[in-house]
């Protein structure tokens, strides 16, 4: 069995398990306050030409996106997010628990835009209705694709003019900026969005998510928060080591085009054998749209995920490569699909 079921399936890349095994009987200081944390802030920083933000490293991304929304949302406040986003239908209602409401727009292809965004604050600009403050964006997102620096630009124009905060979700931004479609660099995200996160769980990583807040008026006492919500680690030296090895070399982004590149295989054959697709694939997450009776026979030697039954003969699925996938992998299933489609 062939699994293309999610990108987390492996443990972490071989230089990650180095620097933490180099450094394993190291006394480091506590809660993210130690010298691998700090290097890992230099590196990112750097990447993001900025000085000024401030990063914290996060076990993981579900608890990321709590912790911003609730830390930054007063009472009355909710987040606008596209229909297909994390925080929606795959989070067990974490936002919604510390009382604050989700409002889900039509997304396109999984992506907001300034019309959908526009929608959802007038569908709640009354005393009554929650007020809309954040503003959740994944890149890529939910369907794979990626925003582009003209569609992010628009968003942050429309987020400024509403004074809205803007976050934006990177669990899988390793393979968003690496993905042919891509025209941004970490730089422009860091310029154009008020706080975003940088995935290590899903490129690379054993566990962690690395946080970037960038407006100054978010800042404040965000440790405190942390501490409160559990998301404070006192061993924070772990996720920083991480995130060191990750930056160091590069290796963030090699990891990244790593599974774009096993991904592309598969979709280009899927592509000469006119199979159509639930959205344009351009990254590391494939959404074809596939047979019943095809598909009967694809289970037998492969995991997936189901999306979406499309009518009583079809259903998209979700096919998934890693910085770990094989190419012996890769290659049984474009075998697969050459011998059956």
């Amino acid at each position: 069995m062939y699994s293309f079921t999610n990108d987390y399936s492996e443990g972490a890349h071989p230089k990650v398990l180095d620097l933490m095994l180099k450094s394993n009987f190291e006394q480091n200081s506590g809660y993210g306050n130690d010298i691998h944390c700090s290097k890992a802030r230099e590196y990112i920083k750097e990447l993001i030409h900025n000085n000024d933000a401030d990063i914290h490293f996060i076990s993981g991304g579900t608890q990321a996106n709590l912790l911003v929304i609730s830390s930054f949302l007063r009472p009355h406040q909710a987040t606008i997010s596209a229909d297909t986003g994390h925080i929606i239908g795959h989070e067990t209602g974490a936002i919604e628990a510390t009382g604050h409401k989700v409002i889900s727009v039509p997304g396109k292809e999984g992506k907001l835009t300034p019309e959908s965004i526009s929608f959802g604050l007038k569908q709640n600009c009354e005393e009554y209705t929650p007020r809309p403050k954040v503003v959740y964006i994944s890149n890529s997102t939910e369907l794979g694709t990626v925003y582009t620096k003209s569609e992010l630009t628009a968003i942050h124009n429309l987020c400024k003019k509403e004074n809205l905060i803007l976050f934006l979700d990177g669990a899988r931004l390793g393979s968003a900026l690496t993905s042919k479609m891509n025209d941004l660099t970490l730089k422009d995200i860091a310029e154009l969005v008020d706080v975003f996160y940088i995935g290590g769980t899903k490129n690379g990583a054993l566990l962690g998510e690395a946080l970037v807040i960038i407006r100054d008026d978010l800042k404040e006492d965000f440790r405190y928060l942390m501490k409160q919500r559990g998301a404070m680690l006192a061993k924070g030296f772990v996720l920083g080591m991480q995130f060191q090895a990750l930056f160091e070399d590069n290796l963030f982004f090699e990891l990244g085009q790593y599974a774009n590149e096993k991904a592309e295989q598969i979709w280009d054959v899927l592509k000469e054998h006119k199979i159509l697709f639930l959205a344009e694939p351009c990254s590391n997450q494939i959404f074809p749209i596939l047979s019943n009776d095809l598909l009967k026979e694809f289970s037998e030697k492969f995991s997936y995920n189901i999306i979406e039954k499309m009518d009583d003969d079809y259903t998209a699925i979700r096919l998934v490569t890693s910085w770990a996938t094989t190419q012996e992998s890769v290659k049984a299933l474009i075998e697969f699909f050459e011998k059956n489609a």
